[in-house]
């Protein structure tokens, strides 16, 4: 079920923040983590667009993070984490090296240069600006939809966006997830207005529509943004658990089936699919931890399946025609 805001700060210790630039049409969505938390990756796409996910390898020297940043701007809006660094630096947060610190700042990019925003933004990009920004703008509440990384996101027919969604695990954890969705394919069955991710849905969150009758015929539909033209899903899942950075590995893993039930078509070779997992340790796994491990993974799954389909149904559409439109534009 559902819990408290239907969104990832259910999971006690986050907080998140969106910063955008409407005539850029991109933006920065950041998760801070009250304490360090636990994080792992998985990155299933075949063109991910990265930054220090090499750290949150099981067998990596650093055990925690202190944020997580989704943007846009493909590898220019990797300079987002910079200005999350400075934001966390200012405030005595990092990885502590002697009289150094160092904040840990994994990041996720998606491809939004072909939108329509104005991306003529001289010598260097402002992306390092917009996660400071975002940092500011952190709290529990926000919006969904076109705001933040998801400002400038799309799929191959509508407008994508910033999607969240939480649930609780039978043994009692929080899981959380927030995305942005940037796809190379749809989120909606054929023509639409069905999300392929409603047998996930919970008390109506984006609309209570179901499945079509004819699924499986207008399955039978393959459309995809065509060419080598990047398209990225890209994730954060979190819980309140102890997790290892082993299991946080894990349940990243068992998380990407989300996107494969939202979305046809995921993990491509022009794909940078990433999903991070982080654990805020609020929570022990209990008795039984294999047990509440694989149902955290199995809920992570669901519930961000069910963050893309809200992310789109949020959406607003942007005034470029290079644009698709928004899902409330078509199906109101």
């Amino acid at each position: 079920m559902s819990r408290g805001r239907n969104l990832i700060t259910d999971v006690a210790g986050i907080a998140v923040g969106n910063a955008h630039d409407a005539r850029l049409a991109s933006g920065v969505t950041v998760a801070l983590f009250d304490a360090p938390a636990v994080a792992s990756v998985a990155a299933l796409g075949g063109a991910p667009g990265n930054r220090d996910t090499a750290c949150l390898e099981p067998d990596a020297t650093v055990e925690a993070v202190d944020a997580i940043v989704l943007s846009g701007g493909s590898g220019f809006g990797l300079d987002a984490a910079g200005g999350v660094q400075a934001w966390l630096r200012a405030r005595g947060r990092g990885f502590a090296i002697r009289d150094a610190l160092v904040p840990i700042v994994p990041q996720a990019i998606v491809f939004d240069l072909l939108n329509g925003g104005d991306k003529d933004w001289g010598l260097y990009p402002p992306y390092r600006e917009l996660g400071h920004e975002a940092c500011e703008a952190a709290g529990a509440e926000f919006a969904l939809g076109t705001v933040g990384g998801g400002y400038g996101a799309t799929t191959v027919d509508l407008k994508g966006g910033l999607g969240s969604a939480s649930a609780v695990t039978p043994s009692g954890h929080t899981v959380g997830a927030l995305v942005v969705v940037n796809a190379i394919g749809s989120a909606i069955v054929g023509e639409g207005p069905h999300f392929w991710a409603a047998p996930f849905e919970v008390d109506g969150e984006f609309g209570g529509l179901g499945l079509p009758a004819d699924v499986a015929r207008r399955s039978g539909r393959l459309a995809w943004k065509g060419g080598p033209q990047p398209a990225t899903t890209i994730a954060l899942v979190a819980t309140d658990a102890g997790l290892t950075k082993s299991q946080a590995k894990r349940v990243a893993v068992q998380a990407n089936d989300g996107l494969a039930r939202a979305l046809r078509l995921t993990h491509a070779p022009y794909d940078g699919d990433t999903v991070f997992c982080a654990a805020t340790g609020r929570r022990p796994l209990g008795d039984a931890p294999a047990i509440a491990l694989t149902e955290i993974g199995a809920v992570a799954a669901d519930v961000l399946a069910r963050a893309v389909a809200r992310g789109v149904r949020e959406a607003t559409s942007l005034p470029f025609p290079e644009c698709p439109p928004a899902w409330r534009d078509r199906f109101g």
